[in-house]
């Protein structure tokens, strides 16, 4: 029952929040065009609801062919790749913004696990692949808060001289896989409220440990 309330909630929400972010997505756009390589819009498959891909859309942050540029898949702080306002956007998340879009469309939902690509969906421990998109992934969710430093982690680990990959695949990705897990097994209109209002409050106050205030059994991040 929960499930089609949510769902109900997604389509009144995103619908609204459109109308809302109108005014503000043309200025961006326009920017966007007029800058870096001039196109707006990055579409780019991810791993959905059941394992099924979708296209996810965001706002280009990132020059076309970062995937395959240095550093692939990763993005690390003051990244070269990043263009003139992919910055501001990233670090402010308005270029998350257009998945408004996929919400609306019943890709995602405002509350879930982050969707992933395929490349770094595998990086899951097979157990958590199985289980982990049983729900739709979210616009937000338990691993982005937790993680929203990430990728502050990877630049220090390359700092150190660490291979990030391996950093990332062998200790980001599977705590943040257990994270998850814990959301699958808590998740109620509560939780849901809760992480959504977190996340705006860790936008603002990117130091604050009030996720795990709010939810004691949470498992704690040690690095």
């Amino acid at each position: 029952m929960y499930l089609i309330f949510k769902r109900l909630c997604d389509i009144a929400l995103s619908s609204l929040l459109i109308i809302i972010f109108s005014p503000l997505l043309i200025p961006i756009i326009i920017g966007l065009k007029l800058t870096g390589e001039g196109y707006v819009f990055y579409k780019q498959d991810r791993v959905g609801f059941k394992n099924k891909s979708f296209p996810i859309l965001k706002f280009a942050t990132m020059l076309k062919d970062s995937p395959n540029m240095t550093g692939g898949v990763l993005t690390t702080k003051k990244d070269p790749r990043i263009t003139p306002m992919g910055g501001f956007l990233r670090k402010s998340k308005i270029n998350e913004l257009p998945q408004l879009f996929n919400i609306f469309l019943g890709d995602m939902s405002f509350v879930g696990p982050r969707p992933l690509m395929d490349v770094s969906f595998k990086t899951y421990p097979i157990k958590i692949q199985k289980e982990i998109y049983n729900v739709k992934p979210g616009l937000t969710g338990i691993g982005s808060i937790v993680f929203r430093d990430e990728e502050k982690l990877i630049t220090d680990a390359k700092i150190r001289g660490e291979d990030i990959w391996d950093f990332y695949s062998n200790k980001i990705y599977p705590f943040k896989g257990e994270l998850e897990i814990w959301y699958l097994s808590h998740h109620s209109f509560l939780v849901d409220f809760k992480i959504m209002v977190i996340t705006a409050w860790v936008i603002l106050n990117s130091d604050s440990q009030l996720v795990y205030k709010a939810f004691k059994t949470l498992p704690k991040r040690k690095f």
